[in-house]
């Protein structure tokens, strides 16, 4: 191997082995491929490192027959370690999917996995070759004119300007651009079933000062879908039931965020929502999704006696939007909240509904941002409920790493849960036996969710979920790896709604036992909680 170091390819090798023991979700070929070529060309650069520290302060060098020889043992020790460690990978994933309640793979593929690997590899060794060629040519070019010292400063500093350049300038703003033009299209169409409401309580009506055609193809579904007064009645056993409402703006439904939101407001009015038991502002994610299970839960416990309200800032599918586009949910969250806040606190005290917040990943951040401290959320709502919180919400990150000592990150406790809950499951919500004080916050979580625990910090650092014992749905052979973690949670971002509800990024029955606790709906009982999770279930 003429054009590949030693040292390099053997910790190349170490690197991309460790990216093959389990994270979070189970992971395609393909995709642990792609992590795989990652890790392996960051552990080459590393070992490369070394090597030319190595050089740099001792003068030894193996003879030609010695490096002949030390290739021959690490070819054969690579080989067999692959096997092996392909093997376990493989093993672990089967796991995974047990864990996941999933049936494992089938098959998987080996080969598929170490082709893409090997390829991924190659292309990033060849680029990091390509960048350190070209610093050579900058000294080359500035060496006479400057020190040495100075010169070879000027043509790093000059490379990792040029690449970041070209990726933020050239390569994100040109995907983004390219997927706001694929996805702007998506948003025009409307799924197979979904039909304009008639009756005068939606956005979209013809009664509505929201056209149908403005709402994006999330907006429709949203408008569109819900438990009718009969289902609610049937599901809760509880007669009279109404008609809930919804309201919905679109990006094209006004042209900046500021109309939408006024918008909004009134087509709320209009509809009577201010008149309501309680009101609940929802942001939405990336596309202008709002996740049916928790507005329907939330209609269900409250008898229909609802108006939801929701507001789309961009086309983006979520992951896209999560890793470039979080200033737009910010942006939204804020503006539609304080937007509905400003018209909620002019009505007499006593004749206005309860206000709550809710939100789903980017929905939760964009939602929480709205508030600087938890007081202040709890003071301005009657209670939130909020799923799959990203790690970079600055409110949810002050009350987890403020929590009480001894509980754990996967599921904090703070201020004994006077104020705020975590749950991974229903009975989470009832931990500690403190009381729960109104308004109450719910926030769910699995451990298992890897937009709850992705974060750059992973990187170098080991957070305090992967110090603690795992959580019910994580595999305790999950390990923290510097670089390699981080890589195998971005990863398991792609699949993160595709394992069953109850892992990962799927919530959905957990929703009934947080708007029952946190909407403390009078006379409920746990025969009509276990009902509606029925029907949120067969939705």
């Amino acid at each position: 191997m003429p054009h590949y170091g030693w040292l390099g390819t053997l910790v190349g090798w170490l690197f991309a082995a460790s990216s093959l023991t389990p994270s979070l979700l189970p992971r395609s070929p393909l995709l642990q491929g792609v992590v795989t070529g990652v890790v392996a060309a960051f552990g080459y650069g590393v070992g490369e490192t070394l090597r030319w520290l190595i050089r740099r302060i001792s003068p030894w060098r193996p003879t030609p027959a010695a490096r002949h020889q030390a290739w021959r043992i690490l070819l054969i020790v690579l080989a067999v370690g692959s096997v092996v460690m392909l093997l376990l990978g493989r093993r672990w994933q089967v796991e995974l999917h047990e864990l996941m309640e999933m049936s494992p793979p089938a098959g998987y593929d080996p080969v598929l996995l170490a082709v893409v690997a090997v390829l991924v590899f190659v292309g990033l060794v060849a680029l990091g070759r390509v960048l350190r060629r070209l610093t050579g040519w900058v000294i080359r070019h500035t060496v006479g004119r400057l020190p040495l010292w100075l010169a070879r400063t000027v043509a790093v500093a000059a490379v990792i300007l040029l690449v970041l350049g070209v990726v933020s300038g050239v390569i994100l703003r040109g995907f983004i651009a390219v997927s706001n033009a694929a996805f702007s299209v998506k948003d025009t169409t409307t799924d197979s079933g979904t039909v304009q409401p008639t009756t005068p309580l939606r956005s979209g009506s013809s009664q509505s000062l929201i056209a149908w055609d403005t709402l994006g193809r999330q907006g429709r579904n949203f408008v569109a879908g819900g438990p009718k007064p009969a289902q609610i009645t049937g599901v809760t056993s509880r007669p009279g039931a109404a008609e809930p409402i919804r309201v919905y703006v679109g990006l094209q439904s006004a042209a900046t965020v500021s109309e939408r939101v006024d918008l909004a407001v009134a087509d709320l009015r209009r509809a009577g929502a201010f008149e309501r038991a309680t009101l609940i502002v929802a942001t939405t994610t990336g596309t202008g999704w709002v996740d049916p299970a928790s507005v329907d839960a939330a209609e269900y416990v409250m008898g229909g006696d609802t108006a939801t309200v929701a507001m789309q800032y961009s086309y983006l599918p979520s992951w896209i939007s999560f890793l470039v586009d979080k200033s737009k949910a910010q942006e939204a969250g804020v503006a539609l909240f304080e937007g509905v806040y400003r018209a909620w606190s002019q009505l007499p005290a006593d004749h206005r509904p309860k206000l709550y917040v809710s939100g789903e990943s980017l929905g939760s951040f964009g939602g929480q941002e709205a508030f600087g401290t938890l007081q202040d959320l709890r003071t301005r709502t009657s209670g939130a409920v909020l799923a799959g919180t990203p790690n970079f919400t600055e409110l949810w990150k002050s009350l987890v790493d403020g929590r009480d000592a001894g509980s754990p990150e996967i599921l904090p406790v703070y201020q004994q849960g006077r104020g705020v809950r975590w749950a991974a499951s229903p009975d989470d919500l009832a931990a500690p036996p403190t009381p729960w004080d109104s308004p109450r916050i719910a926030y769910l979580q699995h451990a298992s969710d890897p937009i709850v625990w992705w974060s750059g910090d992973l990187l170098l650092h080991q957070p305090d979920w992967l110090r603690e014992a795992p959580g019910s749905d994580v595999l305790p052979a999950m390990r923290w790896l510097p670089w390699v973690t981080f890589w195998q949670v971005t990863a398991d971002m792609v699949h993160s709604t595709g394992v069953p509800d109850g892992h990962g990024h799927v919530y959905q029955k957990e929703y009934v036992d947080a708007w029952v606790a946190v909407l403390q709906p009078a006379n409920w009982t746990p025969a009509q909680t276990a009902q509606v999770r029925s029907a949120i279930g067969s939705d």
